[in-house]
């Protein structure tokens, strides 16, 4: 099946962009969005609409599929791409994109996904998002094709065996770390609830703050739970402990209080993402492995997870290799080509660190999607629920099509198996 066609719409993804600069300087809400001047190339406000690109691929029986460009929330921070517009990168999409992938094989997956990564426009590589999005069309297109799902797509690509089970799926809360978590422990979601613990007031000055809510979730897991529910915590807290103790992180005083987050969890296991920023990708891994480090020694069973410079695939590689977290978050919009996430979930294999399939509340509902294939295909430690900050919504899209698409390959192997039993009668 020959690809005949692609288009590009501007659309809207599910959140919004926001500088995370100005933030950190002490930018200050009015009602939702922020005061003060942005601090970020590109940014006009500090808040603003979270765009995205939908990319349409023309298949020669006239099948349409899709992919969702997007970027992440805090676009242009941390080495990533610039923020993204989409009425800025469209023509490049229906212009030098559409050129070099027009009249390819659309069974060729990994070998167009794999092109498209190495597209140079004018000297300069493709925008993350807009890899993202075209390869999840890709996929499709290639799931089409072969009248198969996107997950046995990517598994012929990785050479892996699917998930049978849907994986975790990782609920956020935002700012509503309340009312959202009790809607998740309701729903007897796995994983959660994120908390966006990113500010002095958040944590508490000695940490008292964030300790109190850990403490309020054991107990209220305990009362609105499923019966047999066995949550696991996970805590983004964007620096802050780092903030409020500081270097050295493998010091008493730093162990002492993983022990209490540890303590204030109990029974169910917890887990820090980005306890610190060190402001490099060498200075965060050494942080890292010094607080492992330091927990290790002390017996201090607190999961630790790499965000902060951990956006690539060589920056996954580079934390896997020295052992500077138990979990790293593979950031999906921020490694490009969606095999390139597998991939990243895939190096993780065999090591000591488990892999989170991650991305951003910036997304859309068809990149989520994509991404439960991605999930399923490399049987991942964590998915997130994306995208928004409402949590219902996300956790319904990428639940849903892990079941749906599960459901599917149960059914197909059965005819598969009744019709060699009755080739064989």
């Amino acid at each position: 099946m020959i690809i005949t066609g692609m288009y590009a719409t501007p659309g809207y993804a599910g959140f919004f962009f926001d500088d995370q600069r100005a933030i950190k300087h002490g930018a200050e809400h009015d009602g939702f969005i922020y005061d003060g001047e942005p601090v970020t190339d590109g940014f006009d406000e500090i808040r603003q609409a979270g765009e995205s690109i939908i990319v349409d691929v023309e298949l020669a029986d006239g099948t349409v599929v899709r992919g969702d460009c997007a970027a992440v929330q805090y676009s242009g921070a941390g080495g990533r791409d610039p923020l993204f517009k989409a009425e800025e990168y469209a023509p490049i999409i229906e212009g030098p994109v559409a050129d070099e992938l027009e009249g390819r094989d659309a069974t060729a997956f990994l070998e167009n996904a794999e092109l498209l990564e190495e597209m140079r426009v004018e000297g300069d590589r493709l925008h993350t998002a807009i890899r993202y999005g075209v390869s999840q069309a890709l996929l499709a297109a290639a799931a089409e094709a072969e009248n198969a799902t996107r997950t046995d797509v990517l598994a012929d690509a990785f050479g892996t065996e699917p998930a049978t089970e849907p994986v975790p799926v990782f609920g956020q809360s935002g700012d509503n770390r309340y009312i959202n978590t009790e809607k998740m422990f309701v729903k007897g979601v796995p994983v959660l609830p994120h908390a966006l613990i990113n500010s002095v007031e958040k944590i508490g000055e000695n940490g008292e703050t964030l300790l109190e809510y850990v403490e309020w979730l054991t107990e209220r897991s305990q009362e609105l739970g499923p019966d047999g529910y066995e949550p696991r915590f996970h805590i983004d807290v964007y620096g802050m402990i780092g903030e409020i103790f500081e270097a050295p992180y493998d010091r008493e005083e730093v162990v002492d209080y993983f022990a209490a987050l540890e303590d204030a969890a109990a029974p169910y296991p917890i887990q820090i993402e980005g306890p610190m920023d060190a402001g490099s990708r060498p200075a965060q891994i050494e942080a890292m492995v010094e607080l492992r480090e330091g927990l290790k020694a002390a017996g201090v069973s607190v999961d630790i997870v790499a965000d902060e410079w951990c956006n690539t695939f060589e920056d996954v590689r580079a934390f896997v290799d020295a052992e500077a977290a138990d979990l790293v978050q593979i950031k999906t919009p921020d490694l490009g080509g969606i095999h390139r996430s597998g991939q990243a979930v895939r190096y993780c294999e065999g090591t000591d660190t488990r892999a989170y399939l991650g991305g951003t509340c910036n997304e859309t509902d068809t990149s989520a999607r994509a991404c439960a294939h991605v999930a399923l295909a490399t049987d991942a430690a964590q998915v997130l629920a994306k995208p928004g900050m409402g949590f219902d919504e996300g956790y319904m899209i990428v639940e849903n099509e892990m079941r749906r698409t599960i459901a599917r390959r149960e059914r197909e192997a059965l005819t598969t198996t009744t019709d060699e039993v009755t080739a064989d009668d």
